[in-house]
């Protein structure tokens, strides 16, 4: 399996000192979220490399078989059988290896933020939680843990106390708010630093999320 990924990259105007690994969702690709760095309203000398990936293209089954972009075969509705998690784990090493290239550009995994929506948020979480190197920050945006209501297995030593931010929407029907509870309730059960927040909208993404996401990384990354 090639682990390697087509990705935008969006450099800052000074030298990059830190990074943002964002993950799109079903369907969708790397540019779909690429516009997100100028609407972040971040400071102009800020020194964040952000990496925007495209997923591989594979059949999904709940959309009857069509080949789309997407991070793992979705199976079903149902939360406990949802993900497959072959797939779940192959993306994970594409992932690893994506954090691993910005470390050997002498990036310090302690910079990096792992972050994703929907698809790509369950991807984050999975992949941050048990990443074997500190990361600076999950970022898990309208998503699930592929594992449902249970963390998953062989968790990081290193990331325990990684700070997590998850945001969903209230009327959220692709994702259900109770899906990102669950997620939410079994990180915190399992000690983990998470910051909570909702808002009122469905699945996507608002400005007013924006601004709490701007500070986020700012925080993280001491700018």
């Amino acid at each position: 399996m090639s682990v390697s990924l087509e990705r935008i990259v969006v450099e800052p105007k000074t030298q990059a000192t830190a990074v943002v690994i964002w993950l799109h969702g079903l369907g969708d690709s790397g540019a779909g979220f690429a516009p997100v760095v100028p609407a972040l309203g971040l400071p102009a000398d800020h020194a964040i490399r952000f990496i925007f990936p495209h997923a591989p293209e594979q059949a999904v089954t709940i959309n009857g078989g069509y080949v789309m972009r997407a991070w793992y075969d979705i199976k079903s509705m149902d939360l406990h059988d949802r993900a497959d998690m072959q797939g779940v784990l192959e993306s994970e090493k594409r992932v690893a290896a994506l954090i691993n290239e910005q470390i050997a550009a002498g990036i310090a995994s302690e910079r990096i933020v792992l972050a994703g929506f929907s698809q790509g948020g369950v991807m984050s979480l999975f992949s941050g939680l048990r990443f074997p190197e500190q990361l600076a920050g999950i970022m898990a945006l309208s998503c699930y843990l592929p594992t449902g209501d249970v963390l998953p297995a062989e968790l990081s030593a290193a990331n325990r106390n990684t700070p997590i931010l998850q945001q969903h929407g209230l009327q959220d029907d692709v994702v259900p708010l109770s899906a990102g509870t669950l997620a939410k309730e079994a990180l915190i059960t399992g000690g983990y630093n998470v910051v909570w927040q909702t808002y009122p909208m469905p699945h996507s993404v608002i400005p007013a999320q924006l601004k709490e996401i701007s500070k986020w990384l700012l925080q993280r990354f001491e700018m």
